[in-house]
């Protein structure tokens, strides 16, 4: 059985991803870096690094040189996007939007409406 990885920031399926993971591994789809804590079956969001013998690293969404990493096979799940939401989605990631930091008092926006809202703002300033 092959292992299935998702991206921990657009949420894509990583594909041909080698184990080990190599440090300058990347999302095909947003680009950002996959060997990065948040990507990590050792990291919580709440507690961050739950592994003792691993360094600190103090950016958690770049690559990282940790000896420790274990990609996440749990954390991110594939989306069920249909496939207008998929190609919004790559729409985002080809006009490099990131999705914005989440707020409490509100859901963040997927990437795919991330997408769309862009895409109104410029045919609306138009």
């Amino acid at each position: 059985m092959v292992d299935k990885f998702y991206c921990w920031q657009c949420n894509a399926q990583l594909e041909g991803v080698i184990l080990p993971m190599s440090r300058r591994e990347e999302c095909t789809t947003c680009g950002k870096d996959i060997h990065v804590c948040k990507m990590c079956e050792f990291y919580d969001e709440n507690k961050g690094c739950t592994e003792d013998r691993a360094e600190h690293q103090r950016e958690l969404e770049l690559a990282n040189f940790c000896d420790y990493f274990k990609p996440s096979k749990h954390k991110f799940k594939a989306p069920n996007y249909s496939k207008s939401d998929l190609a919004k989605s790559k729409l985002a990631a080809l006009f490099g939007d990131e999705l914005p930091q989440q707020n409490l008092d509100t859901e963040p926006l997927s990437a795919a409406e991330l997408a769309e809202k862009k895409l109104r703002d410029m045919l609306n300033n138009n």
